[in-house]
């Protein structure tokens, strides 16, 4: 059954007996790399303890593997509801050397004392984004909403070069100076919900929702970063790992053995391999010792009439959401 995603994998891990090897299918730059790191450090976090097991992955972003009758497993950092991909945290994690993206404990440091730069009631009350359009239609589409001598929309968008970043010393791209999200929130208690299909008058209406609802405003905003801070430091990443492949393992109906095109993973020599920014981020994300404690217990799987009100909580949510901003604008547009 594995097999059927071979042709869309970067690569196969293997572990058997606590040690990783990888049979390699194609490049993906370094994604690759700093996912089979991360996998290394976290043996090194709890050895002897994950169970001999088998994978397939895919270091692209976008889920190819739809909903079905017994899909191949694949791994890979992104999937959505048609999907059936298994998740697994981003590379970056242990750093994204390609644009100086530092390993994640590093950054998390970094956003905590960036957030304590400027005080709430300070910051430009607009709506600040930077990155790379080119990746997807729905950022290109974002950049419409840019100040225009027709029309202001609130925001502050900006493309990212990376290219003309790497040659200033990556001075504008640091992570702590931006605002981060994450997927796991909640509309209304973490984030703000804007509508995909008409981004520019709702990017409007949220900053002014916030301007004139500043307690609330900044409420969502701590909440964020709380979670951020408490919900996803690098501890729970690797625990988080640790419980999916310890279930990932239990539902092979096979020993694994290690592939005749296979190559041993070991820390030392991975590292010793390279040179410059990446062997530093791996340098600094390399797990000095093992924990000192077992995985966290994992809560157990929603049962159906509980993910249904959460799934109705997120989309009540964001109706709610939308009635203002219908409201709003319909009494813009009378001249209230």
């Amino acid at each position: 059954m594995l097999e059927g995603a071979k042709s869309s994998a970067h690569f196969r891990l293997v572990i058997v007996d606590g040690k990783a090897y990888v049979e390699r299918f194609r490049p993906s730059i370094e994604r690759d790399v700093f996912t089979l790191w991360g996998i290394l450090q976290l043996l090194r976090v709890y050895p002897g303890k994950l169970p001999d097991l088998e994978l397939m992955f895919d270091c692209f972003d976008r889920p190819v593997i739809p909903k079905g009758n017994a899909p191949p497993p694949l791994f890979r950092y992104c999937s959505d509801q048609w999907s059936s991909e298994v998740v697994f945290p981003d590379w970056s994690f242990w750093g994204w050397a390609e644009i100086n993206i530092k390993p994640w404990r590093d950054v998390l440091k970094d956003i905590i004392e960036g957030s304590k730069k400027t005080k709430w009631k300070d910051r430009e009350p607009y709506a600040y984004w930077k990155g790379n359009p080119k990746v997807a239609d729905s950022r290109k589409n974002l950049l419409t909403c840019n100040v225009t001598e027709q029309n202001d929309w609130n925001t502050h968008l900006y493309i990212q070069d990376w290219e003309q970043e790497s040659s200033e010393g990556y001075k504008k791209s640091n992570l702590g100076d931006q605002c981060t999200h994450s997927r796991g929130m909640v509309p209304l208690k973490h984030y703000w919900p804007i509508k995909d299909d008409n981004k520019c008058p709702s990017l409007k209406f949220a900053v002014e929702w916030g301007n004139t609802h500043t307690q609330q405003a900044q409420a969502i905003g701590e909440a964020a970063s709380k979670f951020i801070q408490e919900e996803m430091e690098m501890d729970y990443v690797y625990d988080y790992m640790f419980h999916l492949l310890n279930g990932y393992a239990k539902l092979l109906n096979f020993k694994p053995t290690i592939p005749s095109g296979a190559v041993e993973l070991c820390t030392e020599t991975m590292a010793c391999g390279l040179s410059g920014t990446q062997r530093r981020f791996m340098e600094e994300s390399m797990v000095k010792s093992p924990s000192d404690s077992n995985p966290c217990i994992i809560s157990p799987p929603f049962d159906p009439v509980t993910l249904h009100d959460l799934l109705e909580e997120k989309a009540n949510s964001t109706r709610q959401v939308e009635t203002w901003e219908d409201q709003y604008w319909k009494n813009k547009n009378k001249g209230e």
